[in-house]
């Protein structure tokens, strides 16, 4: 089923456009999230704003780095209108929040890429009756950020980002480099590229991109651990994007987020579309309004077009799922999971996380969402 609005392919960019300028999302409220309607312009809630469940608790939760920064807004916010409530986030990426996760030690993990067959599996023993499911509630892009001096727009395309991550191409003035940044006075400089250590749902997202855009360049299959040869690696999202700041004629891949704390550059993407996208929450917006859903039941999970040639889409995206049980949560935080996991898909947190570099999910999204939620158990 494709997640997409009303109207012709004109339409819709303005609309995403029209999303992310305001930063505000009319989602639709269940029983859950009718109380969620507030949020100041700073990302601010009141106890008005969010609806807290009827015993506030502490939650623990650890996974994805790509939305630490989101984590820390909604878990700030809620924590200050609701009396009692705490959640503590360990990042850590990715494959070790739902390992976590399988071991009954969180609540909820954060995950850049979906379950697995062989994951669902695991959560199972965790999930007592029933079984892990994917949430989509942290939008975002995917940023190929450097730090090449005299060198502000660089473009790249699919098999020349797959290139310099192999170690195919290695000097800043490869021909392939050149060919897409006409003008631009590229150095005969060694390329230090850095890649995520740790298993990382952004590696996952980079590499499906890479599979279907590379033309075969990238030779493994996509993963949340690094394959590539060659290269320098570094810890979390925060890690990769402190060593591009720190060494020059760096490159790596981090979220917007990160981009925009470090002060870093962020390379367009040719995509075959008239002319390089930018990396921008309007052109990821573009993305996200076509993304269909994989997932069956109250399985949320989505199919992304990281080969999209339309017109302003920017391909490099990502959506952080919160993996929770549909049955077979604890008794004791299962209210204040729902309530927390509620003000994260309302208006106020998708605007609170919006301001912050994230992409606000569409509409027709968060109203599935919100229909989840309360069905836990």
């Amino acid at each position: 089923m494709k997640l997409q609005r009303n109207g012709r392919s004109k339409a819709l960019a303005i609309g995403a456009m029209a999303l992310v300028s305001s930063l505000s999302l009319a989602a639709c409220g269940s029983d859950e999230n009718n109380n969620n309607a507030g949020g100041s312009g700073s990302g601010s809630a009141s106890a008005a704003a969010i609806n807290c469940g009827s015993k506030p608790t502490a939650l623990i939760a650890a996974g994805s780095t790509a939305q630490g920064t989101a984590i820390d807004v909604l878990k700030t916010n809620f924590g200050a209108a609701c009396s009692g409530a705490s959640i503590n986030y360990g990042g850590g990426g990715s494959g070790a929040g739902v390992q976590q996760f399988t071991q009954g030690k969180v609540q909820f993990a954060g995950s850049d890429s979906a379950l697995k067959p062989a994951e669902v599996d695991a959560t199972k023993t965790a999930c007592t009756g029933g079984q892990g499911i994917n949430l989509p509630l942290v939008a975002g892009l995917i940023s190929i950020v450097y730090n090449v001096e005299g060198v502000d727009n660089l473009v790249l395309d699919g098999p020349t980002t797959a290139k310099i991550f192999d170690s195919q191409i290695t000097k800043w003035n490869d021909p392939a480099i050149a060919a897409l940044n006409p003008g631009a006075k590229l150095p005969d400089a060694d390329i230090q590229a850095f890649h995520r250590s740790d298993d990382s749902g952004t590696t996952d997202n980079l590499t499906k991109y890479f599979a279907k855009t590379s033309g075969g360049v990238w030779a493994y299959p996509p993963s949340k651990t690094w394959a590539g040869k060659g290269g320098q690696s570094a810890n979390t999202s925060a890690g990769v994007a402190a060593q591009v700041k720190q060494v020059k004629n760096s490159i790596s891949y981090a979220e917007l987020s990160y981009a925009q704390i470090n002060n870093l550059k962020s390379a367009a993407i040719n995509t075959g579309a008239s002319k390089p996208v930018e990396a921008t929450a309007a052109n990821a917006a573009n993305t996200f309004a076509k993304a269909k859903i994989a997932g069956t039941g109250s399985d949320l999970a989505l199919t992304l077009d990281y080969a999209t040639k339309e017109e302003g889409s920017y391909p490099l995206v990502l959506v952080t799922y919160e993996i929770v049980c549909d049955k077979g949560n604890k008794a004791d935080t299962l209210d204040t999971l729902k309530a927390f996991l509620a003000y994260g898909i309302s208006d106020a947190g998708q605007k609170a996380i919006g301001e912050k570099g994230y992409v606000p999910l569409p509409k027709e999204l968060t109203d599935k969402v919100n229909a989840v939620i309360p069905t836990l158990a």
